[in-house]
């Protein structure tokens, strides 16, 4: 199991890394309501490398992006849980939009998103392979998203 870092902590953790010669792999996301999901996808990811490195987005970032009903968890708890899963070694939070700046700060080896995304639309993507690094995308698991989960809550006890 992982723990939570602040950037600062996390630039230091990865160059440690970087010294012992591990593979690191990136992802990132808001990882609001962790779901089947979201823990398949993290193993795949974690299976790409040696450490895993998620960067969440914060609170703000997340409404920004989602609008101000999200996220429905809030930050600390979203990293705390990330954090103890068994196939996650870091979880450090940013809070611009997109995960560009952690990304070029700590320019993983692998970096890794969702198949929704081409690789060609990967935020920071050049960055990870102008380093020699690769950049890799993943399927979803079918009919599991927090906005399905949100989805049922709504459906099935918000109307009286």
């Amino acid at each position: 199991m992982g723990q939570v870092y602040s950037q600062q902590e996390m630039i230091v953790q990865r160059n440690t890394w970087k010294l012992d010669r591990k593979k690191v792999v990136f992802t990132n996301g808001v990882f609001d309501i962790l779901h089947r999901g979201h823990v398949e996808y993290l193993s795949k990811a974690k299976a790409l490398g040696d450490v895993l490195i998620i960067g969440m987005n914060s609170d703000a970032s997340v409404r920004r992006i989602k609008g101000s009903l999200r996220p429905i968890v809030p930050q600390e708890d979203r990293a705390y849980v990330l954090s103890q899963l068994a196939n996650v070694d870091a979880v450090c939070m940013f809070d611009e939009d997109t995960p560009l700046n952690i990304i070029t700060t700590l320019v993983p080896d692998v970096l890794v998103k969702g198949a929704d995304y081409t690789i060609e639309s990967i935020v920071g993507r050049e960055v990870v392979e102008r380093a020699g690094g690769s950049v890799q995308t993943i399927e979803f698991v079918p009919d599991r998203s927090t906005s399905g989960i949100v989805e049922t809550i709504v459906n099935r006890f918000g109307k009286k």
